[in-house]
């Protein structure tokens, strides 16, 4: 842990959740490296623009910061030129669903094996409260004084409709379970989606909202998409995390 440390002041809002992310991800690294299932040197880790952005800062590894909406393309250059690396993006809600969404839409269809976590506040926090695809409807943000009139989409959903090899949800606030979801995200031998919930606490604080609705699945992923489906969908209001689905199938790096 204390290797993956570097000397720059994480200036997050004290308290983000991104700081959770963080550490989940700093002890996920940590444990696959001492069990030797990764080399610390080839390890890229690549950020999008937001909050989210800053956690390359905070990294004792390769890193690259990308464009607004431009991380997918970004890694998926960074796999095609070297295969021996590990590939780990980390995105929010705004470059991914937004901007980068064609990106995520045809990285996901051809199965580039790359790592995605999005950051998923539900707003874009770094320019301080516009909505985002997952805003929720009749939001008053900056850039919907009047509330947001868009219905959220469910990206999970997304991803499952283009049969992505590893889809799953966390929630920031719960270090170990993210971090066990990164790990297998990261041994996943394909393109890995997960979608963590992350309360925005300055422009929209959910945090009570989602602790009340919060529930995990099962520790086993289905492998069929009628199955998954029925992992995913909500409950009586409630908002279920874990790994849904996983299966294996050829990637676009190994077929060209």
């Amino acid at each position: 842990m204390q290797e993956l440390n570097t000397k720059a002041k994480i200036t997050w809002c004290a308290g983000c959740p991104n700081s959770q992310i963080l550490v989940a991800f700093r002890e996920a690294i940590t444990e696959l490296t001492s069990q030797d299932k990764l080399k610390i040197e080839n390890i890229v880790a690549t950020a999008g623009i937001g909050c989210h952005g800053k956690i390359a800062e905070y990294l004792n590894l390769n890193t690259y910061t990308s464009l607004h909406g431009r991380l997918i393309p970004t890694m998926t250059g960074i796999k095609t030129a070297n295969s021996n690396l590990t590939v780990i993006g980390f995105s929010g809600d705004g470059d991914a669903y937004a901007e980068g969404i064609e990106h995520l839409i045809h990285a996901a269809r051809r199965n580039s094996d790359i790592k995605l976590f999005v950051h998923d506040n539900q707003i874009f926090a770094l320019t301080t409260g516009q909505v985002t695809p997952t805003s929720p409807k009749g939001f008053k943000g900056k850039s919907t004084p009047f509330g947001n009139l868009d219905e959220p989409f469910d990206p999970i959903l997304l991803m499952l409709s283009l049969n992505t090899s590893f889809i799953a949800r966390t929630f920031a606030l719960d270090i170990s379970k993210t971090k066990e979801i990164m790990k297998r995200a990261i041994e996943h031998k394909g393109f890995a989606f997960v979608d963590i919930i992350q309360p925005c606490i300055t422009f929209f604080d959910t945090r009570e909202y989602f602790k009340e609705r919060i529930f995990w699945i099962d520790d086993q992923p289905a492998d069929n998409p009628e199955i998954a489906m029925q992992k995913i969908k909500n409950i009586k209001g409630k908002i279920p995390c874990g790994i849904f689905y996983e299966i294996s199938k050829p990637t676009f790096e190994a077929q060209q």
